[in-house]
């Protein structure tokens, strides 16, 4: 790869995260704002985390929810009945996440569930865990358990604003991993599988081992990030286990263009963003959420089926190609 194109990628990019880290300035560190952009890069660090699974493998991935809640329940649960910090609580979280990963995608893939199939059983996790939370009250049940006081030193703050440049520092390594992910021989037999798991196989590509490592890669982040948000809100709920934030994430995904690792990042902070402009100031409105996503769905599939990533690189290039000829 050019490297004058690789240096202009890594300037570009430290360019939109320096952007990203100005944003409370610009609200004058109001709480509110930090709170909304933290809850923005959730989404933004949970959808980048799908392109390996959804964009790179081809795998319609629908149990966000659960690695999410997992991590959440693990790192609270810790904190809240042992005292164990979020910072150790964050990798348990994470394998967690990764080992009920294993549980799901194994018979998954060895019984070669695909597309819709495998969504089905994905996302049918996300209720199940919900229910099974419910009624285990020792860790979960029906009451929203509060984290309790701030505490730096166990990574609890008294302010919004550590997290979000905790969760900035999470996106940049999500993304640095799938770049390391995409320009590496995993990432060459993930998209393989992707476009055809059958050629695939026949090139001697272990169809199997190769899924599963990228769904227990995404699970892990999941859970890690699963640590975060439970710092972020304060509390945790079997009700986080939500399947509007697993459809959310993998729309994100598809819409930012399956595989392409900056557009679910900028998809994410334009969709959610209006989301929660829209339920600020005219609240749910019966579901307004699921109306942005989806008429954002249908404008799409029906103008840009490949997402709307390449359509940010074709603007830099017409837009360095512009400054060149002024130039």
């Amino acid at each position: 790869m050019n490297k004058k194109f690789i240096s202009e990628k890594i300037l570009l990019t430290a360019i939109l995260f320096l952007f990203i880290a100005l944003i409370p300035a610009f609200f004058g560190f109001n709480e509110y704002y930090t709170f909304t952009f933290s809850v923005i890069l959730v989404y933004a660090c949970a959808s980048s985390a799908w392109n390996i699974i959804g964009g790179m493998a081809g795998q319609f991935d629908l149990a966000a929810a659960s690695y999410v809640g997992l991590g959440m329940f693990t790192s609270g649960t810790l904190y809240t009945r042992f005292g164990i910090p979020f910072w150790m609580g964050m990798p348990l979280g994470g394998v967690v996440a990764m080992g009920f990963a294993l549980l799901l995608g194994y018979p998954t893939f060895r019984f070669k569930l695909r597309e819709f199939w495998y969504a089905l059983s994905s996302i049918a996790s996300v209720p199940i865990l919900r229910i099974l939370f419910l009624v285990w009250e020792d860790v979960g049940g029906p009451i929203e358990r509060w984290l309790g006081k701030p505490n730096p030193i166990l990574m609890r703050f008294d302010s919004f604003l550590p997290y979000f440049y905790i969760l900035v520092g999470a996106l940049a390594v999500i993304i640095y991993v799938n770049y390391r992910i995409k320009n590496s021989k995993t990432g060459y037999y993930l998209f393989a599988i992707g476009a055809d798991e059958e050629a695939a196989a026949s090139l001697g590509i272990d169809v199997r081992r190769y899924k599963l490592k990228a769904l227990m890669i995404y699970a892990f982040i999941l859970g890690m990030l699963g640590a975060i948000y439970v710092n972020l809100l304060g509390n945790y709920h079997p009700d986080h286990f939500d399947t509007f934030f697993t459809i959310t994430i993998a729309s994100i995904g598809i819409i930012g263009g399956l595989g392409v690792i900056y557009g679910a990042p900028i998809v994410a902070f334009i969709l959610v963003g209006i989301s929660e402009v829209a339920r600020f100031t005219v609240g749910t409105m019966g579901g307004l959420p699921w109306v942005i996503y989806g008429l954002a769905m249908l404008v799409i599939v029906l103008f840009r089926p490949q997402g709307v990533g390449p359509m940010f690189k074709e603007a830099y290039i017409r837009a360095k190609g512009l400054f060149k000829r002024r130039g």
